[in-house]
């Protein structure tokens, strides 16, 4: 399915975007931003399946994809190269533990099971050439905006300790959970700071979700002790080169905005309007930290035309008045998504802010 020709028509200026992430004044026109887009919905758009394509003849489907739907940038990540042991038999776990979701991959219950993990060097801690591979493929005026695929929290809950066997790990052998945080730490930090020395990276990001709709998953205080250090570092290795460092992260994170902000994150994705709508984030904390994207999914999912393009002109009237925001969803572009409805959003973009 093909987008509207005033998207189709645009052409990749990445300065707009910087405008947005630096609030250096109003660009020229709205940029658009999107965490992740699935294979499925990349695929109802090409009206082909992208992950049937394999190395170059992937990213060049990937990166048709955003461009012809009138992106300056291409949003990538790829994941750390850790190698997980075979899950835990049942008897390593803790007694209490009920939880099959977050708990399913963890590795990590003794001391001696850091060891089993396989960690890669700190000099190769993600595989660069899909980047190298999309920087051969983008126009002048593109950028990527790249990361690492899932965040130090979500690696240590999903598949390290799991969540609840954090929580274990935190009281019961506390040093180990400090020297797994630490090597986390050198990972992300190294993989940011490659990144920023790539002409072709625009941004860098990290995706890692840290709360649901009422509260962080950890206490304040632990995301202050093991998480935000990591992110400073990170924000300042993007900035020695230049480039601005964006968080996408959903859950309810009022707690600690303010801790984000002191990290010297440029800017941050993820919001839904049953938690924090992104007209009132950009009130609250708008001119210290750019919110990206906001359109609620399940409204983009829902609604009709003539309501869909009067939800999007509101946003667009509520938070690019002074031009430090960029559109796209709260969220990101799941398979369910109409595709149809999602560029009658873009078209309304185009049509109210150019």
């Amino acid at each position: 399915m093909q987008p509207c020709d005033k998207l189709a028509r645009r052409t990749p200026d990445f300065e707009t975007f910087l405008k947005v992430l630096r609030r250096e004044g109003k660009p020229s026109r709205l940029p658009f931003y999107e965490h992740v887009a699935t294979n499925t919905f990349i695929s109802a758009w090409l009206g082909k399946d992208i992950s049937e394509a394999k190395g170059l003849d992937y990213w060049r489907l990937y990166t048709t994809f955003w461009l012809g739907i009138g992106f300056d940038c291409i949003p990538m990540e790829i994941k750390l190269n850790l190698k997980f042991p075979p899950a835990q038999k049942a008897d390593r776990r803790p007694a209490t533990a009920v939880s099959r979701q977050s708990e399913s991959g963890a590795c990590i219950f003794q001391p001696d099971d850091v060891e089993r993990v396989g960690w890669p060097d700190v000099s190769a801690p993600i595989d660069f050439k899909p980047f190298e591979m999309v920087a051969s493929l983008i126009p002048p005026g593109c950028k990527i905006v790249g990361g690492v695929c899932t965040g130090p929290f979500e690696v240590a809950t999903q598949a390290l300790f799991g969540l609840e066997g954090l929580c274990f790990a935190l009281v019961d052998m506390p040093e180990i959970v400090d020297e797994v945080f630490a090597r986390l730490r050198a990972l992300y930090v190294s993989a940011v700071r490659q990144l920023a020395t790539m002409d072709a990276i625009g941004a860098c990001r990290q995706g890692d979700d840290l709360g649901f709709k009422t509260s962080t998953f950890l206490p304040p205080e632990q995301l202050r002790r093991l998480i935000f250090p990591i992110y400073a570092e990170m924000a300042a290795a993007a900035h020695s080169f230049g480039k601005p460092f964006i968080l996408h992260s959903c859950g309810n994170l009022a707690e600690v905005y303010e801790d984000l902000i002191a990290c010297g994150i440029d800017a941050k994705h993820s919001f839904e309007d049953q938690i924090m709508p992104v007209a009132e984030f950009k009130r609250r904390y708008g001119d210290r930290m750019t919110p990206l994207g906001g359109l609620d999914v399940d409204v983009i999912c829902r609604s009709d035309e003539p309501a869909l393009r009067r939800y999007t002109r509101k946003l667009i009237e509520q938070c690019f008045y002074d031009g430090y925001w960029a559109m796209g969803t709260g969220n990101s572009l799941p398979p369910f998504m109409p595709v149809r409805n999602y560029l009658i959003a873009l078209d309304e973009a185009a049509e109210v802010a150019g």
